[in-house]
C-alpha cells in the first residue's frame, strides 16, 4: 500500500511527459518555477483562476466564498486577467450561466456555498448528464436552517449523487493545486464531467498559509493542454442537440455511461495527479494515509479536520499507541478499494462526518465506509461514526483526542458500545427556560392616528394626513434598541419612519440581509412583534403563504377575535435579484401584503459586492476599479416600474431624508395591502461604510441623490404616476456629477480618463427622469 503514503513520490516513468514542462540533465521533467505567497484559501482559488486562464466565470457572491470573486475582480481591474466574470442574479441563475457557457467549449468557472450551492443543486446534474467539464469551487457552509453561515459539509453532501467528480482540498496550496487537476481530469476524452473542489469555509478559505505559487505560464499551457471540443453550440456548420427530451428505455443508459464516466476518472485521477506531483514536488493520493503502516486504529476525517487529528497522533504515537489518520484527496468518485486495502488489518476506524444524514444513522462519509467495507469479507474492522464541527465549531486537539480515546477502546473490547452519536452536542439544563422575547406592543399603543389615511372620491386615490412629527415620538418602536447595525446604517431610520405609522398588529418576513443579521443574533433579537425569517430567493412566496392561510383560517372562524393584521416583507442588499421571480410571483398573484425595499445598492451584508441594484460605474468588491476597469459595467435595475409593470394597486419610491414623504406613502401602502393587494415600495437608503463616506453624511449624500434625479421621488397609484418631488420645479437640480463626488466608491468616474462613462450614466439618468415626467403629465400613465 506504499502509493497511499503522503510521503511517496510518484513513478515518473508513468507520467504524461506531453503535458509536463522542461526536463532536467538526467531527462526527467522538471519542476514548474514557483514562488511563496501568504495566502488564504479564496485567494488561492483566485489566483488558480488567474494562472488557468478560464475563459468565463458565472457567480453570485455568498459567505464564506464570495472573496474569491472579489479578488478576481481586484485582479481583472487591474489587467492581471481577461476572464469574462459574469454575475448572475443568484446562484442558480449563476450556474445556468456557467452551463452555456461550458456548452460553448470554453473552460468555465463558479464558486459557491451552503444555499448557494442548494439553489443551484437542479443544474448540476443537468451539467454531468450532458457531459460538460467545468470547475466549481465550494467553500463548504452550514445549510440553513437555522442560518448559519459556518463551516460543515451538509452542503457538500447535497452533490454526492450529481454525477460531479469532487476533490477536497485541505488546506490554500491543495485549493491551488487542485483547481489545475480539476481541469484536467475533467477534459478527459474518457471522463468529460464537470469537477467540485471543495475547501472547508473559514478554516480554509479565510485563514492564510504559505502557498507556493506558478511563475512559469508556459509549464502551466502544457500541463493543461488545450481543451479538445470537437461538440460545441457555437459551431453553425455542426448543429446540435443538447438535452433532449428522453424517457426510457434510453435514460437508463445515458446514466450507464455516467457511471462508466466515473469509473474512468478512477483511472484518470491517479494519473493526473502523478503528473501534478512532477511538476509541483507536491503529492496528493486519492487516499492520505497518515502513520497507518502498523496502525491498529485509525480516525477518518475529510479536509482541515484531518490535520488536527494528525499533530495528536503523533504524540499518541510518541506514547505507544499505534494510531493513524485517514482523509480523502477525492470522494467521488469514492475510493472504496482503497479503503478496504487499508483498512483488512485495522482493528476499529472511527469516522468523523461533518454532517448528518437524518434519520440513516449515520453521516455521509460514514455510510459509504461501512458500505465499502463490507465488499470485503475478510474485513473485520469496526466502525463508529461520529457527527461533529456542525455550524463551525471547532475541532481542537481534545476532540481529536477524544475520537482516538473512543475508537482504541472500541479495539480493545473488541466490539462497539455505541456505534453513531454527536460530538460536541450538550445536554440543556431543565431548571432554565427559553429566554423570554422582549414585551409584546400592546395594538393600541401603535395605533394613534398618526396617519389619517382618506379617499378621494373624485379622483379614487388616498389623501394622506400625519400628525406632526414630535408627536410620533410617543409611538413605541417595534425594534429595540441594541441591534449591531453599522454607524449610520440607514435600514433603521427606515424602520422607524415606517413602524411610526403603520397602525395595529405587524407580521413582517425579513430576507437575509444585513437588517436580519444584526437583529436576530441567537438567542437575542431586537423585534418586539413576530418576525420571520426566509432566505434571499423565496421570502415573497413564504409571506404570500402565511398571508392567505390568515386569510383561510379567518373564513373558517378558526382564528377568532384575531386582529386585522398587516404582513410586510422587508428585503434589501441585492434581495430583489436572487428574489425577484417569488416576489414577482406574489405581485402576479396580488396578495395582500407591503414588499418594502431598502435600497442600499448592493450586497452589503456579504461584504459591499455588485448587485442588479448596483448604479453603473460604481465601486464594489466585485466591480473594482483600476487601469483596466472602471466599477460596474451596465446599469442598474429599475426595479419600482419592474413591479408598476404588474399593475399593482400601489408602488411607490421614497427616501429616508424625506420621512414625510415617505410616513404618507407607507400609510398609502397599508391602506391598499388590507384591501386591495399587494404593494412595493423602494427606499433609497444610506450606506457610509460601502458608499464609503463619513457616519454622518446621509443628508447630504441623499439630497444630491434627489436634486440630480438618480433617484426620482414618484408614485404609481392605480397605474397614475405622480412626481412627488420635482427638483427642476423647485431651482434645485443639480448634475449626477455632484452625488457621485460625494461618495468614494464613485469619485474615479470624475476622473477625465473615465468622462465617456460619466456622460453614459447622465445620460440613462436624463433618458429615465424624462420618462417619468411624461407619465406624470398623462393621465393614463
Amino acid at each position: 500500500m506504499a502509493d497511499l503514503d503522503t510521503t511517496v513520490t510518484p513513478n515518473v516513468t508513468s507520467v504524461r511527459k506531453e503535458h509536463l514542462g522542461s526536463v532536467d540533465e538526467a531527462g526527467q521533467p522538471a519542476r514548474i518555477r514557483q514562488h511563496a505567497e501568504f495566502r488564504n484559501g479564496n485567494e488561492a482559488a483566485a489566483l488558480a483562476a488567474r494562472d488557468i486562464g478560464f475563459h468565463l466565470m458565472g457567480y453570485f457572491p455568498i459567505t464564506p466564498s464570495t472573496e474569491v470573486a472579489e479578488a478576481l475582480s481586484e485582479m481583472q481591474a487591474e489587467g492581471e486577467h481577461d476572464i469574462a466574470m459574469v454575475p448572475g442574479d443568484g446562484e442558480h441563475g449563476a450556474a445556468g450561466i456557467c452551463y452555456g457557457a461550458a456548452l460553448g467549449g470554453g473552460r468555465v468557472l463558479n464558486v459557491t456555498s451552503s444555499q448557494g450551492l442548494l439553489y443551484a443543486l437542479e443544474q448540476l446534474p443537468v451539467q454531468a448528464g450532458t457531459r460538460t467539464p467545468m470547475v466549481l469551487n465550494v467553500a463548504t457552509r452550514t445549510v440553513s436552517g437555522p442560518l448559519d453561515i459556518r463551516c460543515d459539509h451538509s452542503d457538500l453532501y447535497f452533490v454526492l449523487n450529481t454525477g460531479w467528480i469532487i476533490l477536497l482540498a485541505r488546506d490554500p496550496q491543495a485549493v491551488y493545486d487542485l483547481n489545475f487537476a480539476a481541469v484536467r481530469i475533467g477534459e478527459h476524452k474518457d471522463v468529460q464531467l464537470p469537477v467540485l473542489v471543495a475547501y472547508d469555509g473559514f478554516f480554509t478559505s479565510h485563514q492564510k498559509r504559505r502557498l507556493e505559487v506558478f511563475d512559469d505560464p508556459d509549464a502551466v499551457r502544457r500541463f493543461l493542454g488545450t481543451r479538445d471540443t470537437p461538440i460545441t453550440a457555437l459551431d453553425p456548420t455542426r448543429p446540435v442537440t443538447f438535452g433532449p427530451y428522453m424517457n426510457d428505455p434510453d435514460l437508463i443508459n445515458n446514466k450507464m455511461q455516467l457511471t462508466e464516466a466515473m469509473a474512468a476518472a478512477r483511472q484518470v485521477i491517479p494519473e493526473v495527479l502523478a503528473e501534478l506531483a512532477v511538476l509541483t514536488g507536491r503529492t496528493y493520493p486519492l487516499v492520505d494515509a497518515y502513520r497507518m503502516d502498523d496502525a491498529d486504529v485509525a480516525v477518518v476525517l475529510l479536509n482541515s479536520a484531518a490535520e488536527t487529528a494528525k499533530e495528536v497522533a503523533d504524540r499518541l504515537r510518541a506514547d505507544g499507541q499505534k494510531v493513524g489518520v485517514v482523509s480523502l484527496n477525492a470522494l467521488r468518485p469514492f475510493p472504496g478499494e482503497e479503503l478496504r486495502a487499508l483498512f483488512r488489518n485495522v482493528r476499529a476506524v472511527l469516522v468523523g462526518d461533518r454532517g448528518d444524514s437524518y434519520g440513516a444513522g449515520n453521516g455521509n462519509l460514514g455510510l459509504e465506509i461501512r458500505a465499502a467495507l463490507q465488499q470485503d469479507p475478510e474485513n473485520r474492522t469496526l466502525v463508529l461514526n461520529r457527527i461533529y464541527g456542525l455550524g463551525g465549531r471547532d475541532f481542537y486537539d481534545a476532540d481529536a483526542e477524544q475520537f482516538f480515546t473512543e475508537v482504541l477502546e472500541a479495539a480493545k473490547r473488541g466490539a462497539v458500545e455505541t456505534p453513531f452519536a454527536y460530538h460536541g452536542a450538550y445536554a440543556g439544563d431543565p431548571e432554565k427556560k427559553p429566554l423570554p422575547g422582549l414585551p409584546p406592543i400592546a395594538t393600541e399603543e401603535v395605533s394613534r392616528g398618526m396617519a389619517q389615511v382618506t379617499r378621494d372620491e373624485a379622483s379614487g386615490r388616498l389623501k394622506v394626513e400625519l400628525a406632526p412629527l414630535w408627536a410620533m415620538t410617543a409611538v413605541p418602536c417595534r425594534v429595540a434598541p441594541g441591534h449591531g447595525g453599522c454607524p449610520g446604517c440607514g435600514v433603521f431610520p427606515v424602520l422607524h419612519q415606517a413602524y411610526s405609522v403603520l397602525e395595529g398588529d405587524l407580521v413582517v418576513l425579513f430576507q437575509t440581509g444585513c437588517a436580519m443579521v444584526v437583529t436576530t443574533g441567537y438567542p437575542h433579537t431586537a423585534h418586539r412583534i413576530t418576525y420571520i425569517h426566509n432566505l434571499f430567493q423565496n421570502g415573497a412566496a413564504t409571506l404570500s403563504g402565511l398571508v392567505e392561510m390568515y386569510l383561510e383560517r379567518m373564513r373558517r372562524g378558526e382564528l377568532p377575535g384575531s386582529s386585522d393584521i398587516t404582513f410586510m416583507m422587508v428585503t434589501g442588499d441585492g434581495g430583489m435579484d436572487i428574489g425577484m421571480g417569488p416576489a414577482l410571483g406574489a405581485a402576479n398573484r396580488n396578495h395582500r401584503m407591503i414588499i418594502l425595499e431598502y435600497d442600499n445598492q448592493g450586497y452589503m451584508n456579504t461584504g459591499a459586492q455588485l448587485s442588479y441594484a448596483t448604479p453603473m460605474g460604481h465601486r464594489t468588491a466585485t466591480s473594482e476599479v483600476g487601469e483596466a476597469r472602471a466599477g460596474k459595467a451596465f446599469h442598474h435595475k429599475d426595479t419600482p416600474q419592474i413591479f408598476a409593470a404588474c399593475h399593482l394597486p400601489y408602488v411607490f419610491t421614497a427616501s429616508e431624508g424625506y420621512p414625510e414623504d415617505f410616513m404618507r406613502k407607507i400609510a398609502k401602502a397599508q391602506w391598499y395591502a388590507k384591501r386591495e393587494g399587494l404593494v412595493y415600495g423602494k427606499v433609497l437608503s444610506f450606506c457610509p461604510l460601502n458608499w464609503r463616506t463619513t457616519d454622518d453624511a446621509a443628508e447630504e449624500v441623499l439630497q444630491a441623490a434627489l436634486d440630480s434625479c438618480f433617484f426620482p421621488l414618484y408614485e404609481v397609484e392605480k397605474g397614475h404616476t405622480t412626481l412627488t418631488y420635482d427638483p427642476e420645479a423647485v431651482g434645485r437640480r443639480r448634475p449626477v456629477a455632484d452625488w457621485l463626488g460625494q461618495m468614494g466608491k464613485t469619485r474615479h468616474l470624475l476622473t477625465p480618463d473615465n468622462a465617456e462613462r460619466l456622460k453614459a450614466i447622465e445620460d440613462e439618468v436624463e433618458r429615465r427622469w424624462q420618462r417619468l415626467k411624461i407619465m406624470h403629465a398623462h393621465e393614463g400613465l
